[in-house]
Parts: structure tokens; C-alpha cells; sequence
């Protein structure tokens, strides 16, 4: 690509191939094949020119977490990736992000998801949603409560355009990616007992510090930021 040194690249696509056989070996210890397991590249603070690096890389699924600031940065990008919104979904933005976003992971709220359905039949857009879920409990982290989840899902049946495909969690923070674990599987356990047989079939799990127990867990798709674009400004070209 014109303007894009090979140094940001060959980094991000090592990167991506070490994360990969990551992935590989937790899904083999797991029983699972590695193919269904998606990496969301989370670039969310990074400049645009990675977009250009990622391109090349082989990347297809992009996540950003911030509406206005991702519609400019994804300018000229839009039709090279699977665009992922992971971030917290304000009201006030919906009809922007739905004309933008294939999927959204962090849907807290019945009528956030019903207002998300009505706004993709008006644009003729059919995005992915996955409810999050406040396994872990913690005050500080958004999401309904794991008994909130069958009536939610149940009063959710009726959409017509949006999507229902599965469940999001965040984990505590620290340093121990075993600490994680529980509330891994207790995501998969929570999606298991209130949906039918592969209704819900994307688990979204597991970060940068973490998404190998999130992945032996169940995880399909797993957000990484960090690992992956970090030391940006040695990945991306200088012109």
C-alpha cells in the first residue's frame, strides 16, 4: 500500500500470528476447533493510519468504542472490515452507530436493544447485538444482572431487524488471567440455561490479559487492544 512502510505491518501481522496459536492451543485443550474463535482488534485509541497497517495484516474485524470519534477515524475504511462497537452505546447516538457498526457488544438494556431494532429497519441495516451481562457483579462495570437476563431475552424475541446472537462479559481487572476464569464460565453456563441449543451462539470474552481462559471457556469472539497496538507509533508509518 502507497505510504505504508512494511516495518508496521510485519509487526502487527507477527503479532497477530502469535495471539493466533495462542488461540489455537487454548481451543485444542478445550476441544474446540480455533476457526471459531474471531479476533476484534480494538483500536480505539490509535490513529488512523493503523487501519492502513491492519489492512494489509490480514485483519478483518475491527473494534472502536467511542461513536463520534470512530466515524471520522473509520473514514475510507469503512468497507474493509466487519466493524465491531464495544464500547457503552448512549442513546443519543444510536441512529449514528447503527448506520456504521456491524455489531454491538455492550447492550445493557431492553429498550436500548428495542430502539437499536427500530432505528436499523428505518436505515435498512441488520447489526449484530450481544446483551451484556454483570457476571462479576461489580458496581462499577455496566450490564444486566445474570437473573435479569431470561426475561430479557424473552421480552428481546420480537425483533425484527437487529439481531440477537449472544452474550458479553468483562472480567475483573488484574493481573492472574486464572482469576478470570469463573466468570468465563459462568457467562457460558448463564447462555446455556437460558437459551435453546446454538440460539446464542457468540460469547464475547476476554481482553488483552485474559482471553486464553476466556477462549478454553467458550469464547467466539475475543477483544484485543493492547496486545495487539500497543507502541503504536512504531507500528504506523511516518510519512
Amino acid at each position: 500500500m502507497a505510504g505504508m512502510q512494511r516495518a508496521p505491518v510485519q509487526a502487527l501481522t507477527e503479532r497477530l500470528a502469535a495471539v493466533r496459536a495462542e488461540i489455537a492451543g487454548a481451543a485444542r485443550r478445550a476441544g474446540r476447533e480455533a476457526e471459531a474463535v474471531a479476533v476484534v482488534v480494538v483500536t480505539k485509541s490509535a490513529p488512523p493510519a493503523v487501519f492502513a497497517a491492519a489492512r494489509e495484516a490480514g485483519v478483518t474485524d475491527v473494534g472502536e468504542n467511542r461513536v463520534q470519534a470512530a466515524l471520522t477515524r473509520m473514514a475510507g475504511h469503512e468497507a474493509h472490515f466487519r466493524w465491531h462497537f464495544v464500547g457503552r452505546l448512549q442513546a443519543n447516538k444510536v441512529r449514528k452507530a447503527v448506520a456504521a457498526f456491524d455489531v454491538f457488544h455492550g447492550i445493557d438494556d431492553v429498550a436500548l436493544a428495542r430502539r437499536v431494532d427500530r432505528v436499523a429497519g428505518e436505515l435498512g441495516r441488520s447489526p449484530e447485538l450481544l446483551l451484556q451481562v454483570n457476571v462479576s457483579g461489580e458496581g462499577a462495570k455496566q450490564g444486566l444482572a445474570p437473573a435479569e437476563l431470561p426475561r430479557a431475552l424473552e421480552a428481546l424475541g420480537t425483533l425484527t431487524h437487529a439481531r440477537l446472537v449472544g452474550l458479553m462479559t468483562m472480567a475483573p481487572y488484574g493481573d492472574d488471567p486464572e482469576a478470570a476464569r469463573p466468570v468465563f464460565a459462568a457467562l457460558r453456563a448463564l447462555r446455556d440455561a437460558c437459551a435453546p441449543q446454538g440460539a446464542l451462539p457468540h460469547l464475547s470474552m476476554g481482553m488483552s490479559g485474559d482471553f486464553v481462559p476466556a477462549v478454553e471457556e467458550g469464547a467466539t469472539l475475543v477483544r484485543l487492544g493492547s496486545r495487539l497496538v500497543d507502541d503504536l507509533p512504531d507500528l504506523v508509518a511516518k510519512p
